[in-house]
C-alpha cells in the first residue's frame, strides 16, 4: 500500500430536523391544541484514532464526510429521529488543520482518542413549545439548526521515541535493520528510502522503544531539492534524534564535516523546534575505516564539526557498536520519563473526616 501523509477532506454535519406545526384532530375533540413535535437533531461527523490503520491513501479517493440529517418532527408530539454520527476511523498521530484559518483543530496522538470534527445541528421547536394562557393555537415553529461544515487538512505524524536523521546512503535502513525486526529496502544508490519505516527496539524482555526511519535530507531541501522537507514532520514527536554520518573513506568530492552541517541547517529552516532537540552523532560505516585510523578519523571528524555532545561510533552492516547505542538510548529514555513523572503537579486528594 503506498504511503500517504497527507491529504485534505471537507465535513459535513447533518442539519437539524424542523418542528412541526400540528393541532390535533380527533372525534368528538374539536379544540385538541398544539402537538407538533421537534426536529431531531443532525449526526455529526467524528474522527477515532485507530492503530491498525498507518496511512491516509483512502482519504485520497473519499474527499466528503456528510453525517446523516435529522428527521423533520411530526403531529401527535412525534418528535423526529436523531441522525446516525458518522464515524471517521483515522491513524494514530493525525492532526486536523482548518484551510481556512491554518488553526489546529485536532491532535489524535493516542490510540481510541475521539474528537469531534463536525456538530450536527440541533432539531427546531414544534409548536407544542408555544402554547400559553394566551396563545391557545400557538402555529409557530422553528427550523433545524444546519450542521458544521469545514474544510480540513489532514497530516500524519508517525508515533516514534527516536529518529534517525542524515544523508542518502548514510546508513540509516541498514541501522534500523540491525536493531529490530523492520526490513526496509537497502541499496548501494542514494533514496532507497522513500517513505517513513518505523521500527521496534527491543533492549531486552521489558524495555523497548520505537524508532523511526525517514528519506535522507539533502542540501537545498527547503528549496525541494531532493524529496524536500516532506517527510520532517514524522520526527517532530521524537525525544531524541540520531544524526548519522557516512565516516567511511569514500569522499573523495565531499566534504563529510560540510554535509553534516547542511543537516542540520535543514532543520533549523523547517522547524526551530525540531532543530532545539536532543540530537546525538552516530558515526557509521566504522567497519569501511582501517582499524589503525579509526581513533584518528574520528577525532578529526569531531574536532572540524565542533561538536560537543554524545559521540558512538558504530557499523550497522556487522552490528559494531549497535547494542551499546541502543541501550543507551533506552537509558535516556528511561531518564526522560522519571523527569516527565516529577515535573507532573501533585494533586490533593480528599481525606475522610
Amino acid at each position: 500500500m503506498k504511503f500517504i501523509d497527507e491529504a485534505k477532506i471537507q465535513v459535513i454535519a447533518g442539519n437539524g430536523g424542523d418542528g412541526s406545526a400540528s393541532f390535533r384532530r380527533e372525534k368528538n375533540i374539536p379544540f385538541g391544541g398544539p402537538d407538533g413535535g421537534d426536529g431531531g437533531r443532525g449526526g455529526s461527523v467524528i474522527a477515532v484514532a485507530d492503530r491498525n490503520i498507518n496511512t491516509l491513501v483512502e482519504f485520497r479517493f473519499k474527499r466528503i464526510f456528510k453525517a446523516q440529517k435529522g428527521e423533520n418532527g411530526r403531529g401527535a408530539q412525534c418528535y423526529g429521529k436523531g441522525g446516525e454520527d458518522l464515524v471517521v476511523r483515522v491513524p494514530v498521530g493525525t492532526a486536523f488543520t482548518d484551510i481556512n484559518s491554518g488553526e489546529v483543530v485536532a491532535d489524535l496522538a493516542v490510540d481510541g482518542q475521539t474528537v469531534c470534527l463536525a456538530k450536527g445541528g440541533r432539531g427546531g421547536l414544534g409548536n407544542l413549545h408555544f402554547k400559553s394562557s394566551t396563545n391557545r393555537a400557538p402555529r409557530q415553529h422553528t427550523l433545524g439548526e444546519p450542521g458544521e461544515e469545514w474544510e480540513l487538512e489532514m497530516e500524519l505524524k508517525v508515533l516514534a521515541d527516536v529518529g534517525l536523521l542524515g544523508m542518502p546512503n548514510a546508513g540509516k535502513s541498514t541501522f534500523i535493520r540491525a536493531v529490530s525486526a523492520a526490513r526496509p529496502k537497502v541499496a548501494d544508490y542514494p533514496f532507497t528510502t522513500l517513505a517513513p519505516n518505523l521500527g521496534v527496539v527491543r533492549v531486552d524482555s521489558e524495555r523497548s522503544f520505537v524508532i523511526a526511519d525517514i528519506p535522507g535530507l539533502i542540501e537545498g531541501a527547503a528549496e525541494g531539492a531532493g524529496l524536500g522537507h516532506q517527510f520532517l514532520r514524522h520526527l517532530q514527536r521524537t525525544r531524541v534524534l540520531l544524526h548519522l554520518v557516512d565516516i567511511s573513506p569514500r569522499w573523495e568530492d565531499g566534504d563529510p564535516v560540510h554535509e553534516a552541517r547542511a543537516i542540520v541547517e535543514e532543520l533549523r529552516k523547517y522547524d526551530q523546534k525540531l532543530y532545539d532537540k536532543t540530537r546525538w552523532l552516530v558515526l557509521n560505516k566504522i567497519d569501511m575505516v582501517d582499524e589503525a585510523e579509526r581513533e584518528a578519523v574520528v577525532a578529526k571528524f569531531v574536532a572540524d564539526y565542533e561538536w560537543t555532545g554524545p559521540v558512538f561510533v558504530i557499523s550497522a552492516l556487522d552490528g559494531t557498536g549497535c547494542t551499546a547505542l541502543t541501550y543507551a538510548v533506552m537509558d535516556y529514555l528511561g531518564t526522560q520519563e522519571a523527569v516527565q513523572l516529577e515535573d507532573e503537579p501533585e494533586v490533593d486528594l480528599p481525606t475522610a473526616d
